[in-house]
């Protein structure tokens, strides 16, 4: 899983989050960035509204909270949803989690011990460079 510090730099470098079902967010406040949610049916459901997008708590899960802004939560992308966000700049992922991207015609390469970190740090390199 990517970190929050990685999640928070691919926001910051442009990625929009549309809440969907399976998705893994965190309240982007200090002290309760710790607790990872998923949006589900079941517990946490997306309300869209004029104003915006909320995520509500449904059931007793989550007993304090009613529901928070989408812009107060942090999307935590999954590997899937990196590899694909990366579209036609994804080349492989090797042994040892190297993700290969295409970035400005140059073939880079990023390691980490969790292939969903190296994804992340291919589709960070991918939108600073696109937004360059």
């Amino acid at each position: 899983m990517v970190t929050v510090e990685l999640a928070r730099s691919l926001r910051d470098a442009g990625l929009r989050w549309h809440p969907g079902t399976g998705d893994r967010f965190v309240i982007d406040k200090p002290g309760v960035d710790d607790d990872v949610y998923t949006v589900s049916e079941m517990t946490v459901e997306r309300h869209d509204h004029p104003s915006g997008t909320s995520l509500g708590f449904n059931g007793t899960t989550e007993w304090a909270l009613d529901s928070v802004e989408a812009s107060e939560s942090l999307w935590l992308p999954r590997e899937d949803q990196l590899r694909d966000l990366l579209g036609p700049a994804f080349v492989s992922l090797a042994a040892g989690f190297v993700v290969t991207a295409t970035i400005d015609g140059v073939a880079r390469e990023f390691r980490s011990d969790d292939p969903a970190v190296a994804y992340g740090d291919a589709l960070l390199a991918y939108i600073t460079a696109a937004l360059a």
